[in-house]
């Protein structure tokens, strides 16, 4: 409805008041004429606001109602009257009403038609406010969290401008021994023991901290009294393009840890000097005596080791267990006894090897073999096998008896080993077969506990498993799919579908943004083969990186077709194994296959399953920063299923967290899905995070994730994976129609 007088006498009139119906039509703010608390008129904007169908529909209401109250009405009233009355206009931010019974804030400007005559009525400019003040509300409770967190923390934090203290905890005046607000103002040369040393920090840290990264260190300062205190400190800048702006430190006394390293050091090296001068007087003894003796015993027990010991841990190697264990199966065949084959393998021993090294990985190795030698019996057989594999051959043991001896070894395989000062916890996995129930021969019985064995990996690890028929079974299915899986690629049985993924915009709208590639498997004997039965055994038998590799340039080629067809730019995400993240070449192949493509690296996003991630989090940072130094994006796959460290997290390169489907699915009936998914949401805003929900099924799960500010989506409520064809048909049927309506509720501010 135009709020202009009707003007069709005069042209030029007629079209300017046009114009003005046109701009009040398309505003962004409601524009209202009021008159004895009646809306005489309004524009499209304002009825938007309110929830009128039409301005039309808005004609003749009484503005009293819009209000929460008629008292909030006449207070407005009492306190606009004055200003309107002297001409002036009248501001005023408001609690209104909506005609859906929603109360929202809105921001009022008012002012009289005719300050000498207020019966000529107002006009009124409304704009709502809302969603700004919600928005106020939230980083009013983010900033007290933060002040929270600063109160109570126990370590010293600080806040420095010209290197002067502009703000500081308790736990920080505490550690110099200050009072509460004696250090404020104060320059921070006052906890340093000297000018030189004063001197020598700011010196160390400007580099860091003007590249925007960490500046960590070990300082010796000094307390109120002069009393020399070590500390860690770490610090970084509020902005590191402009460094006048100040920086945080962080400071812990670090006092005892230094002097008890000084006086380990001291005495080591007194250790040391005595064992070496020990070693020197025995040795000018007995040297010249046994020298021949030694020399003969060392190259026959050296000749025999080789052949038949394993030359780290003492134990039978492979070559001489096969013998033990088959005169003992002879034996236990002749007498009808029965008799155990146990594998003990330990839960991620790579860990220790990859962290630490293999000198120390070997020397806890030994040590796991001398507990395993003390816990069997005289005519039992350990035996290494390699790496961090052993076989336990135990004549006359029953399955009683065999559970009973692997519950032994589980504890003992479990207490802490002490290796070099430090002190480390593995865990075992362990499969036990039975002569002759799982076989009748050596090579079988092994076989059926190494079956066992994975089966205890699979099921948790850091337990036990007796073989089974259903072990069988899936051993054979599984040597099936790895023998036809080595030709699927070449047979052309292997392809991707795509799942759309969705922005979440303003109202309830949503745009396409990106697609998922997902690998499937077709078979002409098998069928379809499940992602989650395939791709863990080509993860285990290396076929993944392969594999990874089409898959990565198949779906970067098919980004490129659907380029060349027309349809929106999109993003591909495409998923990493654990294996191929851990692979050496992978940077350097992201690349090549871009390049070969004609690919931007900034449209694809791998994603990194969050277990891969912190498999080894120091590994993974690396390969981040080289994949987002080359421009690629990352996300986390799953997010929740895991073990996240967010003090790892904060360093992970990505961009992205894809909340895990199993924490969407029960969005709508379980309160503890939907505090973990708001968690997960607040959480990766506060860390600059984008966030994208899998497995969105209804409108209920749709609703609540927009709500809490979740950005994207994908799921069967908007599409099933998809071909790639069918996939285009999908986008070209989404451009080519106009966008579904707002609903009520949404088009309100």
């Amino acid at each position: 409805m135009s709020l202009a007088p009707d003007t069709s006498d005069n042209p030029a009139l007629n079209q300017a008041m046009r114009e003005l119906d046109v701009i009040l039509a398309n505003a962004g703010v409601g524009v209202v004429f009021v008159k004895a608390k009646t809306l005489v008129r309004c524009n499209q904007r304002y009825a938007e606001i309110y929830g009128f169908a039409s301005p039309e529909a808005a004609v003749g209401r009484s503005s009293v109602e819009l209000y929460e109250s008629e008292q909030d009405a006449r207070s407005l009233g009492r306190r606009a009257y004055p200003l309107l009355a002297a001409g002036e206009t009248f501001r005023s931010e408001q609690l209104m009403r909506r005609q859906n019974g929603e109360l929202f804030w809105a921001h009022l400007t008012g002012r009289l038609i005719n300050p000498d005559d207020a019966a000529d009525g107002s006009i009124w400019i409304v704009d709502d406010i809302q969603e700004r003040k919600l928005a106020d509300a939230a980083l009013a409770d983010l900033h007290a969290e933060q002040q929270l967190i600063f109160d109570h923390a126990m370590v010293g934090i600080v806040f420095l401008r010209g290197r002067g203290v502009t703000r500081c905890n308790r736990a920080f005046e505490q550690l110099f021994g200050y009072g509460p607000g004696e250090l404020d103002g104060r320059l921070s040369r006052t906890w340093y023991l000297s000018d030189d040393d004063w001197q020598a920090a700011g010196d160390r840290c400007y580099e860091p901290l003007s590249r925007g990264d960490s500046f960590h260190a070990e300082m010796l300062l000094c307390k109120k009294d002069g009393t020399p205190v070590w500390c860690e400190v770490r610090s970084k800048a509020i902005d590191r393009s402009d460094l006048l702006r100040g920086s945080i430190w962080i400071t812990q006394d670090i006092t005892a840890r230094k002097l008890a390293a000084q006086e380990l050091e001291q005495a080591r090296a007194q250790l040391e000097a005595l064992v070496q001068q020990r070693t020197e007087q025995l040795s000018q003894t007995v040297a010249e005596l046994e020298l021949k003796v030694a020399e003969q015993q060392a190259a026959e027990a050296r000749a025999e080791r080789l052949a038949l010991f394993d030359g780290l841990t003492g134990l039978p190697n492979r070559h001489l267990l096969a013998d033990r264990a088959s005169q003992a199966i002879d034996i236990a065949r002749r007498g009808d006894e029965p008799l155990a084959v146990l594998f003990l393998d330990l839960d991620h021993f790579k860990n220790v090897n990859d962290s630490l090294g293999h000198r120390i990985g070997d020397a806890l190795l030994a040590q796991l073999a001398s507990r395993l030698r003390g816990a069997v019996r005289e005519q039992d057989t350990v035996a290494r096998m390699g790496g961090d594999e052993f076989v336990l051959v135990l004549p006359l043991t029953d399955i009683a008896g065999a559970a009973h001896l692997a519950t032994k070894l589980m504890a003992l395989a479990s207490a802490p080993f002490q290796v070099e000062q430090q002190e480390l916890t593995v865990t075992p996995s362990m499969g036990i077969a039975m002569f002759p129930t799982d076989g009748d021969d050596f090579d079988t019985l092994c076989k059926c506990a190494d079956a066992a064995m994975y089966r205890a990996k699979r099921d948790g690890r850091n337990a036990y498993r007796f073989f089974t028929s259903e072990m069988q079974a899936q051993s054979a299915r599984a040597l099936l799919l790895e023998n036809a899986l080595r030709r699927a690629q070449e047979r052309g049985q292997l392809s991707l579908h795509y799942q759309p993924q969705f922005a979440l915009e303003d109202g309830d709208q949503s745009r396409v943004i990106g697609a998922e590639a997902l690998l499937r498997w077709q078979h002409p004997e098998l069928g379809w083969v499940s992602p989650a039965e395939f791709i863990p055994i080509a993860e285990t038998t290396g076929l993944i990186l392969p594999i990874g590799e089409w898959v990565l340039r198949e779906a970067l080629s098919q980004l490129r077709r659907w380029d060349a067809a027309g349809l929106p730019q999109l993003t591909m995400a495409v998923n990493l194994s654990a294996v191929q993240f851990r692979h050496d070449d992978l940077p350097d192949l992201v690349e090549r296959v871009l390049a070969d493509v004609g690919i931007p690296a900034q449209r694809l996003e791998l994603e990194l399953t969050e277990g891969a991630a912190m498999d080894n989090p120091t590994v993974a940072i690396t390969v981040m920063n080289e994949l987002h130094a080359r421009g690629v994006r990352l996300s986390i796959d799953d997010f929740g299923t895991g073990y996240s460290s967010l003090s790892y997290l904060k360093k992970f390169r990505v961009s992205k967290l894809k909340i895990d489907q199993s924490f969407v699915r029960e969005l709508s009936d379980d309160a503890e899905d939907r505090a973990i998914v708001d968690a997960v949401i607040r959480m990766a805003g506060a860390l600059g995070l984008q966030t994208l929900a899998e497995g969105v099924e209804t409108e209920g799960q749709l609703a609540f994730l927009r709500r809490q500010g979740c950005q994207a989506v994908q799921g069967y409520l908007f599409s099933r994976p998809l071909p790639a064809e069918a996939f285009a048909q999908f986008m070209l049927a989404r451009t080519s129609t106009a966008p579904a309506p707002l609903s009520a509720y949404a088009a309100l501010p």
